[in-house]
């Protein structure tokens, strides 16, 4: 179960809708006050929290579920507004566990919402594999065909985040915000001469990332 708190009608409806299309059951929620009646009935596996909320905020919702000891672990997603760099960083210091930039796009709040699931779940030591290679989030270990590659942090960050996400297509945009915490901009070459270096270093193996022109990058098996 996914609970969705935001108090945009429209865009709540459409992340419900989003998620039940995919196979999780969802309830979404206009305030922390109805969530937390909600939890009294109902343990989600995660929680997507918007920051701007009528009422009580969403970083304050935030803090109060880390402070009850039956909520705490609960996965949660926290949605910020566009740019707004503070919010990111209290969300994240307060305990959630991942973040997404309005405006979004649905597949967006998917793959985050796959990928947390899939930590919380994850026993220490998680390995990661895709055809030869081996990504070991632990030891901070990537691996080609049993040959240890040297990878900067970004390269790390930017291979792992695939990894985690095979068939879905990140933009240069997302990336830039997810791995750098930056707003797009020229700087979307940075993206570009990171997933350059990234295939090279890669070997042969480097043709698992693909280009899908004029939108992003994918890992496919």
């Amino acid at each position: 179960m996914i609970f969705a708190v935001e108090d945009d009608d429209s865009i709540r409806e459409i992340e419900i809708y989003t998620l039940t299309s995919v196979g999780f059951k969802a309830m979404g929620f206009s305030d922390g006050a109805s969530m937390f009646q909600a939890l009294r009935e109902t343990m989600p596996d995660l929680i997507i929290l918007d920051v701007m909320l009528p009422g009580e905020d969403g970083v304050s919702i935030l803090r109060r579920l880390k402070g009850m000891r039956e909520y705490r672990d609960i996965p949660v997603i926290m949605a910020t507004a566009k740019g707004s760099e503070y919010d990111k960083v209290e969300s994240l210091d307060a305990g959630a566990d991942d973040y997404l930039v309005k405006p979004f796009g649905m597949m967006e709040m998917v793959s985050r919402v796959k990928a947390v699931l899939r930590r919380a779940g994850r026993k220490e030591n998680p390995v990661l594999t895709l055809g030869a290679i081996t990504l070991n989030k632990a030891e901070h270990v990537v691996m080609v065909a049993g040959e240890k590659v040297a990878l900067t942090l970004k390269e790390f960050d930017l291979l792992d985040l695939l990894m985690e996400n095979p068939g879905i297509v990140f933009t240069r945009e997302m990336l830039l915000d997810r791995i750098w915490m930056q707003s797009a901009g020229t700087e979307t070459r940075t993206v570009d001469a990171h997933i350059k270096t990234l295939r090279q270093k890669l070997g042969g193996e480097g043709s698992h990332i693909e280009t899908v022109r004029g939108v992003g990058y994918r890992i496919e098996e």
